[in-house]
């Protein structure tokens, strides 16, 4: 009788933002090029597995959003030749990088909306290429918490006005949003919050969510929304209470999610640069992560009754503002690689390619 064929499913991909989030301003360190990312994600190796792709982000100087026909050919060949695929890709829909807030002016949301229909331009064109095959264009409100509280019922409907704009050029170019899940986006900053803008927006098969373990981790802890913690205010990590907290979490939002970051949190926020504090991302290893990555990847990667959901083609390792000499180590993405992996043999699934 022949063993059963290892997990091939979801696919594993490695963010290439991290070398750009935080970096690179006056009080920042430098920016990792792309190149160097592409080299320790392909480098990575466990036992014989690698990473299967990246996803990346539409910023200088990786990506840029205006990229040309000829360049974004020249990307594609430059990652095929590394044996990886493209998944998702970050929109810049920021006011600093051409875009505008989503709850914002006309014109501010009509910039919002402008930097999606690029996003969409280059996710097709890889796609085009033969590069990319399944992914998402991830979004988030370009706005924040303290701004969206001014007029929480107005501002959440200005956003998801946005939203379903930006979703009907996503559909037009056969792609799907994935708003992501982090604290300092507003209307964002909470998982009661994001429940009731996506269902706003009503868009599901277009608009969706992008779950980030890091991040979401925190949505329990009620950071910037403390009316929504789902964990007392006391709160020692008791595992009864974790547990529940986080089946509440993803029963709300996993029907959602289109889109999925592995990671490690520590239950503390950071900001690096221009970026605002959010959930800090640990070491895969790191001995303070509140998080069993290979546990509690299943609460979103299986349903309800704990059946493998195979929604999701691929997930992404997500690392953003570690220090640039953690990051230029070898060792730092065979470990996360390795987490990856216990993840899809946990939650995974073996398929034909």
């Amino acid at each position: 009788m022949s063993e059963p064929k290892k997990n091939n499913y979801p696919k594993l991909h490695n963010a290439m933002w991290p070398g750009l989030v935080g970096k690179g301003g006056p009080d920042a360190e430098p920016s990792i090029d792309l190149d160097t990312m592409l080299n320790l994600t392909a480098n990575a190796e466990v036992n014989g597995a690698r990473f299967d792709g990246v996803d990346i982000f539409l910023f200088d100087p990786h990506v840029s959003i205006d990229i040309s026909d000829d360049d974004l050919k020249a990307v594609a060949e430059k990652i095929a030749k590394k044996n990886l695929k493209v998944g998702s890709l970050v929109a810049p829909v920021w006011p600093p990088t051409g875009g505008g807030s989503a709850m914002g002016s006309a014109e501010e949301r009509a910039r919002f909306v402008g930097q999606v229909k690029k996003a969409c331009r280059i996710a097709k064109g890889l796609r085009d290429l033969g590069v990319r095959s399944h992914g998402v264009v991830r979004i988030d409100s370009a706005c924040s918490p303290h701004d969206f509280a001014a007029d929480p019922k107005g501002n959440l409907k200005k956003i998801a006005a946005t939203f379903r704009e930006a979703g009907k050029v996503a559909k037009a170019n056969g792609e799907r949003l994935a708003a992501e899940g982090e604290i300092c986006w507003g209307g964002m900053h909470s998982w009661k919050t994001m429940v009731n803008l996506l269902e706003e927006v009503g868009q599901p098969k277009v608009v969706g969510f992008q779950a980030d373990m890091a991040h979401t981790l925190l949505y329990t802890l009620g950071y910037n929304a403390p009316e929504h913690r789902l964990v007392p205010a006391k709160f020692s990590w008791e595992p009864g209470e974790f547990h529940a907290a986080m089946k509440k979490l993803t029963k709300a939002l996993r029907p959602w999610t289109i889109d999925f970051h592995v990671a490690q949190n520590d239950a503390t926020v950071k900001g690096s640069g221009s970026h605002d504090k959010t959930g800090r991302h640990c070491l895969a290893t790191d001995p303070n992560g509140k998080l069993n990555i290979a546990r509690d990847a299943g609460y979103w990667l299986r349903d309800d009754a704990g059946k493998v959901t195979k929604k999701l083609k691929h997930i992404c390792w997500d690392g953003c503002m570690f220090p640039n000499d953690v990051m230029m180590k070898q060792q730092t993405w065979n470990d996360i690689l390795a987490a990856m992996i216990q993840v899809r043999e946990n939650h995974g699934w073996h398929a034909a390619e």
